[in-house]
């Protein structure tokens, strides 16, 4: 019966377009109205009876005298379109600076700079002695300027206040004001070669310029990865998975997923959870710590976008099909005193779900955390 009535549809909107002069032709519904205004004619102007002091009002919009008396303007005639606005072109990266502090802004979130922004250092010859995803922090070892890269060693042996000091580098990624960016600080800090002294990275900047032209080589790596191409999900999990998962109960025997990470990696690397599980998020909201999933549907995914056709055909489920089998539920992370997260799952906000829907929930995000 569906498909019957696709095909009625189709049908009519075929006919419509085959011969209905009443809709398209030059005295259609839908004729061209292009040329109307010039059988505009000028009217007289209002009178207002001769006892009323009225102030004069101009037309807001008189017609041209020459248009309605001119005998040279075609029948008909085709309105160029507007040109298109200019826009410039706008870069995923950009550097901004206040004082003598600069740091890389990138439209991306910190899960996808992480990567390449550590790689861009182990290109350039750096030591990678410590990192923290979940903080999103990695430092460089302690080492002078030959041992890199020829040319970031000739670069930083400019800028070093001694071309002979050792050198080591303290990236720090954070997210960025607006959602799915990043912020990317640089600090350095020197030391004399061979000195086993434990200098401490700046709170600020050490050496500004030479974290001005880290960044500047950073900026230039990063475009010139975007153009080539974006870091996989699944490359970029080592940035936020939490240092421990535990799928425990809470104090009413409801299982509960418990989170080693702050709030923000804990959100990102849940919501990545889930589109890896398959697992339809219909709605966010980050200030509660909310997602809204439909369990009885897959993930979104951009390029299935119902056609005009098919919808017509009925080969997609309409809304009222997804609405009667749809299962909703809401996936909450909370902070726990402990500075942990916990992750639950509820119906709604005064429902828990059922015990065996919330493990199964759980134990897949729990399995695609990395």
């Amino acid at each position: 019966m569906k498909r019957l009535a696709g095909l009625s549809a189709l049908a009519v909107i075929i006919s419509s377009t085959s011969g209905c002069g009443w809709l398209w032709g030059d005295e259609g519904y839908f004729r061209d109205r292009g040329t109307d205004y010039l059988d505009a004619r000028q009217t007289a102007p209002m009178q207002m009876p001769a006892n009323v002091d009225a102030k004069r009002i101009d037309p807001l919009l008189p017609v041209p005298m020459n248009v309605a008396t001119s005998t040279d303007t075609p029948e008909k005639f085709e309105v160029p379109r507007p040109q298109a606005m200019a826009v410039g072109e706008t870069s995923e990266f950009s550097l901004q600076k206040s004082g003598d502090s600069r740091w890389l802004v990138a439209q991306r979130s910190p899960a996808e700079v992480w990567p390449v922004a550590r790689q861009y250092f182990e290109n350039n010859g750096f030591r990678i002695a410590e990192e923290r995803p979940q903080t999103g922090e990695f430092s460089s070892a302690w080492q002078p300027a030959a041992e890199l890269a020829p040319s970031m060693a000739r670069r930083l042996g400019d800028l070093m206040t001694d071309s002979d000091n050792e050198v080591r580098v303290r990236v720090r990624i954070e997210p960025g004001v607006v959602r799915n960016t990043s912020e990317v600080f640089v600090v350095s800090a020197e030391r004399d070669e061979g000195s086993t002294a434990d200098v401490a990275f700046p709170a600020r900047t050490g050496n500004a310029p030479l974290e001005a032209s880290l960044l500047d080589g950073m900026l230039a790596d990063l475009s010139s990865t975007a153009e080539h191409g974006s870091v996989s999900l699944l490359a970029a999990r080592d940035y936020d998975a939490p240092s421990r998962v535990s799928l425990t109960q809470d104090g009413n025997g409801n299982p509960v997923l418990n989170l080693s990470t702050d709030f923000d990696r804990a959100w990102s690397s849940v919501g990545r959870s889930l589109e890896l599980g398959n697992v339809r998020i219909d709605d966010i909201n980050r200030s509660l710590g909310v997602y809204y999933v439909n369990l009885a549907e897959g993930a979104k995914k951009p390029e299935e976008e119902k056609g005009f056709i098919s919808g017509l055909f009925g080969s997609e489920p309409s809304q009222e099909e997804i609405d009667a089998r749809a299962e909703r539920f809401q996936v909450r992370l909370t902070r726990s005193a402990d500075g942990d997260v916990q992750v639950s799952v509820e119906k709604d906000l005064n429902t828990v779900a059922p015990e065996d829907v919330a493990r199964r929930v759980l134990q897949l995000i729990q399995e695609n955390l990395g």
